[in-house]
């Protein structure tokens, strides 16, 4: 089994807890390459596995990362809430073990990714694939902004509020949530467009088919509007820009741990059973 080992050096413990996990890993796979800094290009590697350490900030860096090349991965949660990392270091050689195991096939879960292309005057200016979220949001001083969505051409409205967010399943725990949308399960092909601090109080979440072309069109665009992807700014944006996201060809894919099923993971990070885990998003 060849395999990947990626992580975030800048967090705390990573690479003392790599380096003590290695001699495990290279037990059952062979290291194809590592990278703790986030900055190899992943997208012509082959491997049958990556294996990702620390939180969901650092799955987004690697499937990032592997671009177009979506590599299975088997996320060890080093961060606070981890839904999608949550297997813990423990776990892991009884995990790899089981992978290793000839004539056993790992339960391998595709998830949804969304393409982000912006548009000035026809011309593509940046694109980036999504596996969370893809968002359109003011800078400073933060006033607010008009956003014109449209769904497979069609003027859907015109949301006022201080930005507005186009979420996966996946991402549906992230920053939407925040934003009070919408719980998607991760396997439905569906995407959750959430406004931020509408000023109109009827603009609600609203949760269409990941089949469709969605376009938000910014009329007017304030010093600092930016399309951010996945936490990161792909780009500012200009007067007439338009941000054009659909389902990407690329599925995000993820190697399931048994123990852990969805609704146990959110009872268990939501705090649905009384207790509540803060510090969502750690990378």
């Amino acid at each position: 089994m060849r395999a990947i080992l990626l992580g975030f050096a800048g967090r705390p413990g990573v690479v003392e807890k790599a380096d003590r996990l290695r001699s495990v890993i290279e037990r059952f796979a062979t290291l194809v390459a590592c990278d703790f800094a986030g900055q190899q290009d992943l997208a012509k590697v082959e491997a049958d596995l990556a294996i990702v350490l620390g939180g969901d900030g650092s799955i987004l860096r690697a499937a990032h990362q592997m671009g177009h090349n979506q590599i299975p991965v088997l996320a060890v949660n080093l961060g606070r809430l981890g839904f999608l990392a949550n297997l813990s270091p423990e776990e892991l050689p009884a995990a790899l073990e089981e992978l290793s195991a000839k004539g056993v096939a790992p339960r391998v879960v595709e998830h949804l990714m969304i393409d982000c292309r912006v548009l000035r005057q026809g011309n593509l200016v940046a694109e980036q694939l999504a596996l969370n979220e893809v968002s359109v949001q003011t800078g400073p001083a933060y006033s607010m902004i008009d956003v014109d969505l449209y769904i497979d051409s069609e003027q859907v409205t015109t949301y006022s509020c201080d930005g507005l967010i186009i979420a996966t399943p996946v991402g549906s725990t992230a920053h939407s949530l925040s934003a009070g949308g919408p719980i998607l399960r991760k396997e439905l092909q569906a995407v959750v467009i959430s406004p931020i601090s509408p000023h109109t109080l009827t603009n609600r979440p609203l949760v269409d088919s990941a089949d469709r072309v969605y376009e938000l069109a910014i009329a007017k665009a304030d010093p600092g509007a930016s399309v951010i992807v996945d936490g990161r700014v792909l780009s500012t944006l200009e007067p007439h820009d338009r941000v054009r996201v659909e389902k990407a060809s690329v599925r995000f894919k993820m190697v399931e741990s048994p123990p852990h099923s969805y609704y146990r993971t959110l009872r268990e990070k939501l705090g649905w059973g009384g207790r509540f885990h803060l510090g969502h998003g750690s990378r």
